[in-house]
């Protein structure tokens, strides 16, 4: 799904909104709730990245702190043609990751020790490309304004069914105050999991294309999908889930109409295919036949 469906899944989640205050307030209602979207926008845009790291007490590293990680995520971004991001380490024992920041020259990346105590050097650097691909495509900045609305929303819903009243409020009085308390909510997160949905596959091929080999990222989603460790700052915060990598809530197996990450096995497989597709391009180049990517005798690793 292209960017110009994206944009549309945003509006559809602004006029979710809109369609709130309409239910509550009638028009004033619908015109205020329009000021409360835009006003919540302009709020994520400027400050996305704060308010994500907090969430999760994310501390920044140094090239001294974690030498590694610093130099790892530096040759990437050389490779991806970007600032490096400011690097964070969150202490948690869940393998996860994520991206945000509003633009390449304001952004942050963020990777869990236990995500880099899990994995192998080669499989954190695909995660590392995952979450650069989000930063230079800006899907920070798009998933992060899907998160603000679609809890704005929720927030405008509670209100409703608190202050709310009889039929002189709202459009269809108490009838559209219950149905904006009940269905907006569901609405809002449907379309907030389809636009980060669609932004992780557009991730993860750019990500295999960044580092180099696509099935360091698919070993990377085959470990870390089936580690089930709870994430106490993701519990308290659900509207970030999106953000990471893999789904960091648990209970995550849940009806996937509502998952903010398509299924770890479809990502893989699209990993693998392209990893495949990355050979035949090569042997048409080169006349030779390559190894396969991944052995031990194919593209060297930068990380070694």
């Amino acid at each position: 799904m292209n960017y110009g469906k994206t944009m549309l899944l945003l509006a559809a989640l602004t006029a979710v909104f809109m369609g709130v205050g309409w239910l509550i307030g009638g028009t004033a209602g619908m015109l205020i709730a329009f000021l409360i979207a835009v006003a919540t926008n302009f709020y994520a845009f400027w400050n996305s990245d704060e308010l994500a790291l907090r969430m999760h007490n994310a501390r920044p590293v140094s090239p001294t702190s974690a030498p590694e990680l610093y130099a790892m995520v530096e040759e990437l971004s050389r490779r991806a043609d970007m600032p490096t991001p400011a690097i964070y380490v969150i202490d948690t024992d869940q393998p996860n990751a994520f991206a945000t920041g509003r633009s390449p020259e304001k952004a942050a990346v963020a990777a869990t020790r236990g995500i880099i105590r899990m994995l192998s050097r080669e499989e954190l650097a695909g995660v590392m490309a995952h979450e650069l691909a989000h930063i230079k495509n800006r899907d920070t900045l798009i998933m992060t304004i899907a998160a603000t609305v679609a809890g704005a929303v929720t927030m405008l819903a509670q209100f409703a069914m608190f202050f709310g009243g009889g039929r002189e409020r709202g459009a269809l009085g108490i009838i559209g105050v219950i149905a904006a308390a009940i269905l907006a909510p569901i609405a809002a997160m449907m379309i907030q999991s389809l636009i980060s949905r669609t932004r992780e596959f557009a991730a993860d091929r750019a990500g295999g294309e960044i580092c180099g080999n696509p099935l360091w990222l698919a070993g990377a989603l085959a470990k870390i999908s089936r580690t089930p460790i709870e994430m106490p700052t993701a519990e308290d915060n659900p509207a970030s889930a999106h953000l990471f990598i893999v789904n960091p809530l648990a209970g995550m197996r849940m009806d996937r109409l509502f998952s903010t990450h398509p299924p770890a096995e479809r990502r893989i497989a699209e990993l693998k295919a392209q990893a495949a597709s990355m050979v035949r391009l090569a042997r048409t180049r080169s006349g030779e036949d390559p190894a396969p990517w991944g052995s031990s005798s194919s593209r060297p690793s930068p990380w070694q």
